[in-house]
């Protein structure tokens, strides 16, 4: 999965950034790491250095294999809260959208595959228990 960080002219340290947001993202987004070919956050300051409620803005866009790009913004008061608001947004939006992918494929109203439910891999035991046995 590659990251790409781009900010506009008013955004200070852009390095300790790019860093902040390559963690934040591999981490919220380690789950679909083999389903994404790029990422590209873009950082901005809404308001050009003036202070203000909300000002920050992180706009990310990911590129599923095999799906359209996807992209969320979020705006907090500072920028690594829009990062991590962003991060989230997405990894609900990347879900949602690899989820509807896979139900496509799958008959209306046709049980997951063994994989996809859970606890698939415990054994439950359904041999009948006879009643007033023993004593």
């Amino acid at each position: 999965m590659h990251i790409q960080t781009n900010t506009d002219n008013h955004i200070e340290g852009r390095d300790s950034l790019a860093e902040h947001v390559e963690h934040v993202v591999e981490t919220q987004l380690a789950r679909f790491r083999d389903r994404i070919t790029r990422v590209e956050v873009h950082l901005g300051d809404v308001n050009g250095g003036k202070s203000g409620s909300g000002d920050k803005r992180c706009m990310m866009e990911v590129r599923p294999a095999g799906l359209p790009p996807i992209s969320v913004t979020a705006h907090a008061d500072n920028l690594r809260d829009a990062i991590r608001g962003a991060a989230a947004k997405l990894q609900s939006a990347l879900g949602s959208a690899l989820g509807k992918r896979a139900d496509q494929g799958r008959a209306p109203g046709a049980p997951a595959p063994q994989s996809e439910q859970a606890g698939a891999d415990e054994e439950i035991d359904e041999a009948p228990h006879q009643a007033g046995a023993g004593g």
